[in-house]
């Protein structure tokens, strides 16, 4: 799965659009992942979404992770899950969305990272690497900065995606340093123009992933 550029969802920073008219725009600008969050709505709610979301993404040819709920994926057939540390192991998820289903997993720290590699994630979201409003974060998960995720991809092989705070600015930095994409949830939602953010975005992870390889060689995490 490609993890340039990866779309969080939040219904409450889109202003006078709908998520889905977030995500249609984001697809058009390339996007290579969407996550449905929307944390703050019913599972009925969300699962409708979902539906939605899910017709777009399938005719886009972009693969839907579901955060948090491993029985919302199942519900409307999504690629996979993202898990926090207050949701179910990696291990029990894939139980039940099957040995094909792509599960992430959040970490901040160089010893999250590594013990969710060997409890068999797909792939990492970590941050939050720089200041942000858009997700509440404690003290300990908070400004990681890009020292921090160049320990974590040289303690790791499984790829992962920075997320917190991530801008078409700064998301070559992060990339430079060693993550395989950026994720981002107002960069793109809250942009007056959604699929310019994604294009944009996809542009610093190009150039991230330039200067990478031109000052240290291809690097284990593409």
């Amino acid at each position: 799965m490609n993890l340039d550029t990866y779309l969080v969802t939040d219904d409450g920073l889109s202003g006078d659009r709908s998520t889905p008219e977030v995500v249609e725009a984001a697809i058009a600008g390339g996007v290579d992942v969407v996550q449905l969050r929307e944390k703050g709505t019913s599972a009925r709610s969300r699962y409708e979404l979902g539906s939605e979301l899910r017709e777009l993404t399938r005719a886009g040819d972009v693969p839907l992770i579901v955060n948090d709920r491993v029985d919302i994926a199942a519900a409307v057939d999504a690629d996979g899950v993202h898990l926090g540390d207050e949701d179910l192991p990696v291990a029990e998820a894939r139980e039940q969305l099957g040995p094909n289903a792509v599960i992430g997993r959040s970490v901040s720290t160089v010893e999250e990272a590594r013990a969710a590699e060997r409890g068999g994630a797909d792939y990492l979201g970590v941050g939050a690497i720089f200041a942000t409003d858009s997700k509440e974060t404690d003290s300990e998960q908070s400004e990681l900065g890009v020292e921090r995720v160049r320990r974590i991809n040289e303690a790791v092989e499984v790829p992962f995606v920075a997320i917190g705070g991530v801008t078409p600015a700064n998301a070559s930095d992060v990339v430079a340093a060693g993550a395989d994409g950026v994720a981002v949830i107002s960069a793109v939602t809250g942009a007056d123009d959604p699929e310019a953010a994604t294009r944009a975005l996809n542009e610093a992870v190009m150039t991230g992933k330039q200067s990478r390889n031109r000052d240290r060689g291809d690097g284990h995490n593409g």
